[in-house]
């Protein structure tokens, strides 16, 4: 499995596919977190730089899935 680099903090665990291979799962909003305390970002750049450079990273089969909670069924009307 490929890990995130510096986003250990943030893993909930693992996750699996029908015939993928099983893949680290990450919380979108801790990685978030992470960039802004430990490298200073404000929310807004730390949020663009996990689309850009995180999220945009296909690095394979088995590249993270980054998760983003929701509290109930009506929270993913709203989910970009």
């Amino acid at each position: 499995m490929l890990l995130a680099d510096g986003f250990n903090d943030a893993i909930i665990g693992t996750g699996e596919r029908a015939g993928q291979p099983t893949i680290v799962v990450y919380d979108f909003d801790r990685c978030v977190a992470i960039l802004c305390e430990r490298d200073n970002m404000g929310l807004d750049d730390a949020v663009e730089y996990m689309y850009y450079n995180v999220i945009g990273a296909w690095v394979g089969e088995e590249t993270p899935l980054f998760v983003k909670r929701v509290n109930s069924v009506e929270d993913l009307t709203d989910v970009d």
